[in-house]
């Protein structure tokens, strides 16, 4: 009976089954239930009447023109970055990546909206200044290149991360070895450190079709005005006209989603198949090149697109939230406070919005909290020999598109619960725990980071002294891994606090969340509240980073994304 309750290593008996009744709940069952729907609509025939659709072809076509183009954009730019900010001498490297990162961590609904608030002939900024197109001219952005565009601007940063892993693990030994054999600066660049680092650019860049794949903000702000469907958006559209045969159509369409995602996920593994890029040397000893005359000019550019890309438009969407209408030039005379006043005041569907989105953040981020760091030591401690299936499985809900895991928990939760009778649908339960399942990965890695970083003779020497596992957890471990277990509570907050594609599908009256509160707005036409909202939503985000970038010298090496 002993045995039962305390493993020969001494975790007790039911760490196992906690994490495996997680996993189940968070991962296998939603997932298995969106398999289970859409081979039975195959073998129903629903499939074959949803794929000969004539209409649902061009949503395709735009889905994957847009994300291809958008990954092109996003490894162009975020590739740029990454090669200057880790290779050369530029200077201010720390606050240029923070910058960078920003785009990314904003929602992508907001940065669409900025994106309006700047261009085209109704922008407020463009007529403060007196730069704005004619009336009747239009929207550059409701256009496919609108959204590809926008997408890179999204999706850049993935790709500088994933580059910039693979720079940092470079040896430096092999650089100076060329370099003593007399190739120039150049020559060591296009032929030693461009082609090692292709494992690099192949991983950002399918990291980033996959998340333009599944992006729903983006178009939804600039393509469904101008009738331009992606898959994501089509899914939204096919599930606001509810019908008898939604649930098989919806379960197909993101089968399609996930088949996209993986043809891109299997190009970059073609793309690196049959070479080695194994290196020999001390990895993160990249050398730094030196710019010399050209520093200044390189400085320049890099401060120049982080303006374009980051200050003009957060200009541009605080400029539209001070206008009293969306169009109306800004004046000393038209300045008003009225749409903050509105949505903080007045409008009950926005303190609503708040109230729910900074509950369900809280909640998501404490909750898993506590089965990451149950879960976190399982996997590091526990030696078992299902640890990879669980990180998987633990990964899994994250890496798939939004849409796809909300249309997952519909088809999940559609019907009362079994023996309790009772429906979580239309409540704010079931954003919960898709939450729970989406971002359990960004809560996971940092504290699993942080229990590898353990000694395991501490916790050895406290059990041998006798020390139970509830006291070894609060005396030698949970403090060890505090400021990990911290950074990710952060992160959930962040990630959570303005999530939009999830929570899309899933709000009712009364359940409405930031993100959704937003896209609302704009869609009924109250830009300048619509902008307030996002003005307040952007400056949330920047405080969570920052205070991340506070803890940081604190953290196991790779928690917080944007330092090296």
């Amino acid at each position: 009976m002993s045995r039962f309750r305390k493993r020969a290593n001494g975790q007790p008996g039911w760490l196992f089954p906690f994490v495996v009744t997680a996993i189940i709940i968070l991962s296998v069952l939603p997932l298995g239930r969106l398999a289970v729907t859409g081979v039975a609509s195959a073998l129903a025939g629903g499939a074959q009447g949803v794929l000969t659709d004539p209409t649902l072809w061009r949503p395709v076509y735009n889905t994957v023109v847009t994300s291809f183009f958008g990954m092109v954009a996003a490894v162009l730019l975020g590739g740029g970055f990454a090669l200057l900010l880790t290779l050369f001498d530029i200077r201010g490297k720390r606050v240029l990546g923070f910058l960078f990162m920003l785009p990314t961590m904003i929602p992508p609904q907001v940065t669409a909206l900025s994106w309006i608030s700047m261009m085209g002939p109704s922008s407020t900024l463009l007529k403060a200044i007196g730069l704005a197109p004619p009336l009747g001219s239009p929207q550059p952005l409701y256009s496919i290149g609108g959204i590809a565009f926008l997408f890179g601007v999204q999706n850049a940063a993935l790709v500088y991360l994933s580059l910039r892993a693979g720079l940092l693990a470079l040896p430096r030994d092999a650089v100076e070895a060329a370099r003593l054999s007399g190739a120039s600066s150049f020559q060591v660049l296009k032929d030693i450190i461009l082609p090692l680092s292709l494992p690099g650019f192949a991983a950002g860049a399918a990291i980033a079709f996959v998340s333009c794949v599944g992006n729903f903000g983006i178009p939804a702000i600039l393509g469904i005005p101008a009738s331009i469907y992606t898959l994501p958006t089509l899914i939204y559209q096919k599930f606001a006209a509810f019908d008898a045969g939604t649930f098989a159509d919806i379960s197909v369409l993101s089968g399609l989603i996930a088949v996209l995602c993986v043809l891109g996920l299997l190009v970059e593994s073609r793309v690196l198949r049959g070479r080695d890029y194994r290196v020999i040397g001390l990895s993160g000893q990249i050398a730094v090149f030196r710019l010399g005359r050209f520093r200044l000019a390189a400085e320049l550019l890099l401060w120049l697109t982080i303006g374009i890309i980051l200050f003009l438009p957060l200009i541009a969407l605080v400029a539209s939230s001070f206008a009293p209408a969306y169009g109306v030039t800004l004046t000393p005379a038209t300045v008003t406070l009225h749409a903050y006043e509105e949505i903080l005041l007045r409008q009950a569907v926005t303190r609503t919005a708040f109230v729910n989105s900074i509950g369900l953040s809280l909640t998501t981020a404490f909750g898993l909290l506590l089965v990451s760091v149950l879960m976190g030591y399982f996997l590091v401690r526990g030696g078992s020999r299902f640890a990879a299936v669980i990180t998987a499985l633990a990964e899994m809900p994250y890496a798939l598109p939004g849409v796809v895991l909300a249309v997952a928990f519909i088809l999940l939760f559609a019907a009362p619960l079994p023996l309790i009778n009772v429906s979580i649908y239309g409540t704010i339960w079931i954003i919960l725990l898709a939450y729970l399942s989406s971002f359990l990965a960004v809560s996971l890695k940092p504290v699993t980071s942080a229990f590898r970083q353990v000694d395991p003779s501490l916790e050895e020497a406290a059990r041998l002294s006798g020390a139970n596992f509830g006291r070894r957890m609060r005396d030698i471990l949970v403090p060890l891994v505090a400021p990990a277990a911290g950074a990710s509570v952060i992160l959930v907050f962040l990630i959570a606090c303005n999530e939009l594609t999830v929570s899309a599908l899933l709000w009712s009256a009364g359940t409405q969340t930031l993100g959704v509160a937003i896209y609302n707005l704009d869609d009924s036409g109250s830009f300048n509240l619509a902008s307030a909202l996002s003005v307040l939503v952007v400056i949330m985000v920047i405080a969570m980073m920052l205070l991340l970038e506070a803890m940081g010298s604190r953290l196991p090496k790779g928690v917080v994304p944007w330092r090296s």
